[in-house]
């Protein structure tokens, strides 16, 4: 019985001298992020080539981009959606990619939209069909929320507003129709775009997507260029011409139209507005671009944090995930130096206090960040003084 105790023993010291190696790839979530911004998804009534494709239209998202043969892909014969998707692609520039999807005259643009979102990811969602009415406006609004709340992604609409009926409306006519359709609108994620020469909304679309410039850049920006493309200039029932007085008059309701300067060639934008209320922090759409990019990113790296130990209560934690959950800022704020000029990032660097993190319970954790955008001039004032003081012999 000893001898059996004692074979006993040395077999199980010898099972537990062996030796183990294990080695784990940890994920630490340092790799890149994929691009949505400066892509937009046009849905409208048009149509599919029937050289290319012969199924459904409603079942069809089509890829685009700046070498796209639209003839091809959407159709010879002009139609609502080719008509401002040729305005994007015009002004959209070298790399401009979107997605069309056309409709029938039937289909409602929320489930297509629906359809698209189970294989692409816009940033911008161009409605090429006219709202009707504020409740249109209220609608494109809810649905972009239920977008957000419901799958976690930032969407921001244009929706098209009719142009003017030149054969029944007179300017005063068609200012006041504007004004009933978006004066009751609260509405941060939509931008509405007036069709005044027929392919505003792709111009706008376009321009906001052209790479030459950034997401926190206005599309009033003149040094990116004129516009590309855009349609004849309208006339109202008594044949005056639309003018700066009228556009500025339209912009003043918060809807996002075009403008010229004296004696300045080209046709340029102005602001990309939003339809959000007086006082808000969202009237202009270069405030929210910047945001919802920053939230795209900061959403994945808290995913990856979910029940992960690292982030805890610690004060060393709490420091080190200050630095984790900043870097999407602090890669926004990256600035370029060319020569005495300096193109600064999209917003600027995160500062102390720009992040906290709170843990209310055991299991919650809480971060805020903040997003500084730089200023921009939107209006310039020179004053000019005559200098009499020396007399000249």
């Amino acid at each position: 019985m000893r001898e059996r105790i004692h074979r006993y023993t040395l077999t199980e010291d010898k099972a537990m001298a062996l030796g183990k190696v294990t080695v784990n790839n940890l994920n630490l979530g340092q790799g890149s992020f994929d691009e949505i911004e400066r892509k937009t998804l046009f849905l409208g009534v048009g149509h599919v080539s029937s050289d290319t494709n012969t199924e459904d239209v409603t079942d069809t998202v089509i890829a685009l981009n700046s070498q796209s043969d639209l003839d091809q892909l959407l159709d010879s014969d002009d139609s609502q959606l080719k008509t401002q998707v040729a305005a994007a692609q015009a002004n959209g520039g070298e790399n401009w990619q979107a997605w069309a999807l056309p409709m029938t005259v039937d289909d409602d643009w929320r489930d297509a939209l629906d359809l698209a979102l189970h294989s692409v990811s816009p940033e911008l969602v161009a409605l090429c069909t006219p709202a009707g009415s504020a409740s249109d406006l209220e609608t494109a609004f809810a649905k972009a929320e239920s977008v957000r709340t419901d799958q976690g992604r930032r969407l921001a609409v244009l929706s098209a507003t009719p142009g003017i009926d030149d054969t029944e409306q007179t300017w005063s006519d068609y200012l006041a129709a504007q004004a009933a359709m978006v004066q009751p609108v609260k509405a941060y994620r939509v931008s509405a775009v007036p069709l005044l020469h027929g392919n505003n909304l792709g111009v706008l679309a376009g321009r906001l997507c052209n790479r030459a410039v950034s997401i926190a850049d206005t599309p009033m920006r003149v040094a990116t260029g004129p516009l590309l493309s855009l349609g004849s200039v309208p006339n109202d029932s008594a044949g005056v011409g639309l003018d700066n007085a009228l556009l500025a008059s339209l912009d003043a309701l918060r809807l996002s139209v075009p403008q010229t300067y004296a004696d300045y060639p080209g046709t340029f934008w102005g602001d990309c507005n939003l339809l959000d209320a007086e006082g808000g922090d969202y009237r202009v759409m270069e405030n929210l671009r910047v945001v919802d990019k920053a939230a795209r990113q900061i959403r994945l790296l808290a995913i990856s944090r979910i029940g992960d130990r690292l982030l805890n209560s610690t004060p060393i934690s709490i420091a080190s995930n200050k630095t984790y959950f900043s870097r999407p800022l602090r890669a926004m704020a990256r600035s370029v130096k060319i020569g005495p000029s300096v193109f600064p990032g999209e917003i600027k660097a995160p500062r102390d206090g720009d992040i906290e993190i709170v843990w209310p319970t055991r299991h919650k954790v809480e971060i805020y960040l903040r997003v500084t955008p730089y200023n921009a001039p939107k209006e310039i004032e020179a004053n000019i003084a005559l200098d009499l003081s020396t007399v000249n012999l």
